[in-house]
Parts: structure tokens; C-alpha cells; sequence
């Protein structure tokens, strides 16, 4: 950890909040002139109070760590580029157009790799008036089922939540061209270009 990096970044944090040395110091019940050691880089804060410094500073440890935050690279909203993370504790569906750290349940997740549908991961498609209707051949037992399926085109993304024991059946508009992503909470992320 870089204190002088470090210190500029939590300086920088806490300015963008409006906050003062003492608020930060009052909420983290620590002395003022800590905060103030921190932002001359005259010292790092102790890794015990990370995780609540970056929370009051609206970031992360590791951020905050590293000194420095990275701006993602404008690639014009291209939903094309989205990523799919799937927390497997409780369920929960996280998407991202950029690069982006993913926390749930107290885990760092991955995003999901994705492979080219087929076998149960095929979807059947059939065109009805101006949307897609979709059946999966897949079992939905609560060892083995389909998590979500979305369809992503380049300017929108759509995403069913799928349970176990549920008929895998649903409809979604049509669109021009995309991918279909089906999220198998057994074997993956697969794709299907449409």
C-alpha cells in the first residue's frame, strides 16, 4: 500500500462526499488528526477499519488499497459486452457492460464463462407476432435447474428468473438480432446467437 497514493485517494473520496476529517473521524470513533495523518500520507489506515472507511467512502478496501481508481473505457453502451455473475448461496443475478468487481454474500464473484448452447441448453424458439416464445428441454429439480435466461441485443437486456420445479417456459420481445444466455446453476453460462 502506497500511503501517499492512499492518502490522496481517501482525501479525494472524501471531498467528492462532503465530508469533513472530523465527520469521518466521529463515525469511525477515531481521532481527527488520523484521518488527517492518512490524507498526508503519513501513515495507512489499519486493515481493521477498511472495510468501514471504504464503506463511508463509497468504495472498496481493495480500492482503496491500491490508491488508485480506474475509470472503465467508454465503449459506447454496447449491451453486447455484458457480463453475467450468479451468486450461488442465494440466487442473486448481477450484470455488467464493463469491467466491474462483483460482491455477493460475502463473496468476490467471477463472471460467468460462457459456452456455445446445446443438448438441454438449446432453447426452442418460436416467433409469436413480436416476441420470442422459449421452452427448455432442461430437468428443474433443486439439484439441477436453468437460473435465469436473458436475451441481450446491443442497446437492451432482458433476463426471466428461473426456480426449481418451475416449467421453463416464458416470452420476451423480438428484437432485430442478440444472444440468448442461459445460466445453468450445474454446468454454466451457454449462448445462442438469434
Amino acid at each position: 500500500m502506497d500511503s501517499i497514493k492512499t492518502g490522496a485517494l481517501i482525501r479525494s473520496l472524501r471531498t467528492e462526499k462532503g465530508l469533513t476529517q472530523r465527520e469521518i473521524a466521529d463515525r469511525m470513533n477515531i481521532s481527527d488528526k488520523t484521518v488527517s495523518k492518512w490524507e498526508r500520507g503519513w501513515g495507512c489506515p489499519d486493515i481493521s477499519l477498511l472495510s468501514e472507511l471504504a464503506a463511508l467512502l463509497g468504495t472498496s478496501a481493495e480500492t482503496l488499497i491500491s490508491g488508485s481508481m480506474e475509470e472503465n473505457e467508454s465503449k459506447g453502451g454496447n449491451m453486447k459486452r455484458t457480463s453475467f455473475y450468479f451468486c450461488r448461496e442465494c440466487g442473486s443475478i448481477i450484470t455488467s457492460t464493463g469491467k466491474a468487481e462483483a460482491v455477493c454474500c460475502g463473496r468476490k464473484l467471477s463472471p460467468l464463462a460462457v459456452q456455445e448452447a446445446e443438448g438441454t441448453h438449446l432453447p426452442v424458439i418460436t416467433e409469436i407476432e413480436d416476441e420470442y416464445f422459449i421452452t427448455l428441454p432442461h430437468e428443474m429439480t433443486k439439484e439441477h435447474y436453468i437460473a435465469f435466461v436473458s436475451f441481450v441485443s446491443d442497446s437492451c437486456c432482458f433476463t426471466q428468473r428461473l426456480y426449481p420445479e418451475q416449467t421453463p417456459e416464458f416470452r420476451f420481445p423480438r428484437m432485430r438480432s442478440g444472444n440468448f444466455y442461459i445460466c445453468c446453476v450445474n454446468d454454466g453460462l451457454y449462448r445462442l446467437k438469434v
